[in-house]
């Protein structure tokens, strides 16, 4: 597992949210694929990726096997974490219609690691 920043362990680790249009991610578009920031896993493609305008990081769908759902502690929304060491990543929401998926990842970019394709 990789040492964390006190931001990043409040979010991965605490189960918190950066501040909207704050992470570095969120109008990021270059070719590669998103990765947990604690344990490496690969979690989605950048094709995968889309403009929300929510503020965060937002992706259509997830690499397959990669993410774990669950009910939130608030008892409406679905918290999505890494599979391989459960780090909180975000939320995941259904119904919006943004994409043709119908389907938006809503991701903390201190929860992702990005790796170019090359």
């Amino acid at each position: 597992m990789k040492k964390l920043s006190n931001e990043e362990y409040a979010v991965i680790i605490q189960k918190g949210t950066e501040a909207p249009f704050s992470g570095k991610y969120n109008d990021f578009d270059e070719d590669g694929v998103y990765c947990c920031k604690q344990c490496g896993a690969l979690l989605f493609r950048s094709e995968d990726k889309f403009h929300s305008g929510c503020g965060w990081p937002s992706f259509d769908d997830e690499i397959a096997g990669s993410i774990k759902h669950e009910i939130d502690a608030d008892g409406h929304r679905m918290e999505i974490m890494c599979k391989q060491c459960g780090g909180h990543l975000g939320h995941v929401f259904d119904g919006e219609h943004f994409t043709a998926k119908n389907r938006r990842y809503c991701v903390n970019s201190l929860s992702l690691e990005f790796k170019s394709k090359m």
